[in-house]
């Protein structure tokens, strides 16, 4: 039976691998030629049950896996992804401080660059390390015996395993940064606090009233999603972190504004003296065009790449617009493409989308690593130009 399955095992592989390769091939006038390096993969695929990408078959890969993210509406960017190729490390704590590094370059001074790190890739005969937080950067969530968390709601999970595996907890305000949980191959997960000089906070104060002094808003510049696989031909990059940069709205109309998230949108409303009373006055329509304003004038003023939802939603049609042209069809999925404020003033409102999913592509673990990183969020993938797919 064993036999069989990694005879079976093999051949899909093998088919994957030929897919992609013909993919690369077709659309790169400098791969050379195909037939050979069908041939050499094959013969590897029956050698050692797995093959490897060249530098650039990985590049290539990366890139068209963000072209095939249909949750991404920032896919306009996908060639100027940047690929750091780290197949060689293994080991958490190379892992932890490559990912600080990630964190360093992609950041850029605040022009924020698109930008992958790939690890060690599974294998037949073990699986490759794991980053266990959903994104590189996440704010702690810290339970109290009431129910209420203070922090983000959506890493409490996280925040309680970090807890549990030593971790001493952070200052104890609503924007702890949580450490990083990594897994080498052969190696239980670790702990691993990210420097400070590799995460950029951005003060959020709306243009007329400070609320970073008197309410400590903030919120960090890279969106690096970090739990998730990046499959290329049949294998697996089990750890490979990516960002590109947020879209305000993904901050002040999901972040912030969610009830299960920060839920501002009361607060906000009391500080502008918005009647509460019934939904009818659109209180919370206000105040959410109010947070929204305060995240886009925060970044302007700090001097970091932000994108609005107006733009990016014409850049998509462009994106559109331009695969046609090269004989390429879009797919996407209509409720994460709609920003979730204003979604009808934008052109990807009115159109319908296929949501056939493509390889390359980002996608979950069936590992348990979700278990770890909590329930999922808006923020780094749905509406902004990370460039991947998030669970809600």
């Amino acid at each position: 039976m064993a036999g069989r399955a990694k005879l079976r095992a093999a051949r899909e592989l093998g088919r994957k691998a030929e897919e992609f390769l013909r993919l690369y091939h077709g659309e790169e006038v400098s791969a050379g030629d195909l037939d050979s390096r069908l041939a050499a993969v094959r013969a590897e695929i029956a050698e050692t049950g797995t093959y490897r990408h060249t530098t650039a078959e990985l590049a290539f890969g990366a890139r068209v896996a963000w072209r095939n993210s249909n949750r991404c509406i920032g896919r306009l960017y996908w060639r100027s992804l940047q690929v750091r190729d780290l197949r060689h490390l293994t080991d958490a704590e190379d892992i932890a401080r490559e990912c600080a590094q990630h964190l360093r370059l992609a950041t850029n001074s605040g022009r924020i660059r698109p930008l992958i790190t790939v690890f060690a890739p599974d294998s037949p005969d073990r699986r490759g390390p794991r980053i266990r937080n959903e994104q590189l950067i996440r704010y702690a969530g810290y339970r109290a015996a009431d129910g209420t968390v203070t922090g983000d709601p959506l890493n409490a999970g996280l925040t309680d395993r970090a807890l549990r595996l030593g971790w001493t907890g952070g200052p104890g305000t609503a924007f702890d940064v949580l450490p990083l949980i990594v897994e080498g191959v052969h190696d239980k997960p670790r702990l691993f606090e990210l420097p400070q000089d590799a995460v950029l906070h951005v003060p959020l104060d709306h243009p007329e009233r400070p609320w970073s002094r008197h309410w400590g808003l903030r919120w960090h510049a890279v969106p690096a999603i970090s739990a998730m696989c990046l499959e290329i031909g049949g294998v697996c990059y089990g750890a490979a972190p990516f960002n590109g940069w947020y879209m305000g709205t993904e901050i002040g109309a999901r972040n912030l504004a969610d009830t299960d998230r920060y839920d501002l949108l009361p607060r906000v409303a009391e500080d502008f003296g918005m009647d509460t009373g019934s939904v009818r006055s659109l209180w919370k329509d206000r105040a959410l065009v109010e947070l929204n304003r305060a995240v886009l004038h925060s970044f302007d003023r700090a001097g970091v790449t932000l994108a609005d939802h107006h733009t990016e939603a014409e850049r998509f049609l462009q994106h559109m617009e331009r695969e046609r042209r090269r004989g390429r069809a879009v797919h996407a999925e209509w409720s994460w493409i709609v920003p979730p404020m204003s979604g009808a003033t934008t052109g990807v409102f009115h159109r319908n989308y296929d949501n056939t999913v493509h390889s390359p592509g980002f996608v979950r673990h069936t590992d348990g690593a979700d278990d770890m990183a909590g329930s999922g969020g808006a923020d780094g993938a749905g509406h902004g130009a990370a460039g991947a797919a998030e669970v809600r």
